[in-house]
């Protein structure tokens, strides 16, 4: 039997989101930025000899070849490259649909342990190159800081947020990312922002709206929420994020509100809890 080792994944928040254009290949510029929680998915790994890739647990509906986490360890095994193989589960938390990037950091919670289990002794930044082929999130998360980004979300200025508090509230959609940024009514031409000084939570997030119109139950929920503060769509939804002042206030909230919704209450973070387990690299 293998001896399994576990490393987080954390999700993110966009504390805002700004399309600010759209590129002649077809992809939008975005700004945003982003922070850290110190909740999210668990990949557990175990290295065998064979040169196997085999996912024992994953999320209900997802293929192993469509797998994000397998695809990372089959990328990262013929790259650095070593002989190696893996047994990975994905223990999932974060919900598909949710905009909260949990797909991409499970990618890159991959990309970093193997690049240690496996000895590839590749860097972050090319283990950040790797993960741009897997998606644009993906960078991100090597990087593991929180972080103002521009771009397609790949030009990443590292950010000191300090630790704020959360209530997440998952409303039972699923919001397809790909239906939004076609969508006509999507703001497609913000301003570009100056990030000196900019309080991200003064940011709109342009998805916000054409999210509440097609999602009745993330509207529903959004008007409801609005007597605890500001609610605010993250990344293309559907997560629901309520800023709080304090952690007694964040759990005060979540315990009111989970008798009606999936509700949590987490801390924004600034470093990834992932890099913390790192035994070496760069």
């Amino acid at each position: 039997m293998p001896e399994f080792s576990t490393w987080p994944a954390p999700a993110k928040l966009n504390l805002f989101l700004h399309i600010t254009g759209r590129r002649p290949d077809g992809y939008h510029t975005i700004e945003t930025c982003f922070q850290l929680l110190d909740w999210g998915d668990e990949i557990e790994l175990a290295v065998t000899e064979d040169g196997a890739i085999v996912r024992q647990a994953g999320m209900k509906g997802v293929s192993p070849e469509d797998d994000l986490a397998v695809r990372a360890a089959r990328l990262l095994q013929t790259s650095a490259p070593t002989r190696l193989g893996a047994v990975i589960r994905v223990r999932k938390h974060v919900p598909a649909g949710a905009g909260l990037g949990g797909g991409s950091s499970d990618a890159a919670t991959v990309l970093l342990a193997l690049n240690e289990l496996w000895s590839c002794g590749l860097s972050r930044m090319e283990l950040s190159r790797l993960g741009a082929r897997l998606g644009a999130d993906v960078p991100a998360f090597v990087h593991g800081l929180s972080a103002w980004a521009g771009g397609r979300g790949d030009q990443l200025e590292p950010v000191s947020l300090g630790d704020r508090h959360y209530v997440l509230v998952f409303p039972d959609v699923h919001v397809s990312t790909a239906d939004l940024f076609a969508a006509a009514d999507l703001k497609r031409d913000c301003a570009s922002v100056d990030f000196n000084g900019f309080d991200p939570l003064t940011g709109v997030n342009v998805f916000e709206p054409v999210v509440r119109a097609r999602y009745p139950a993330v509207d529903q929920a959004m008007r409801e929420l609005q007597v605890h503060g500001r609610p605010r769509l993250t990344g293309t939804g559907s997560c629901i994020f309520l800023p709080v002042e304090d952690k007694f206030s964040a759990e005060s909230i979540t315990h009111q509100l989970e008798c009606r919704y999936n509700v949590c209450c987490v801390d924004g973070v600034d470093r990834s809890p992932v890099l913390a387990k790192r035994t070496g690299g760069n």
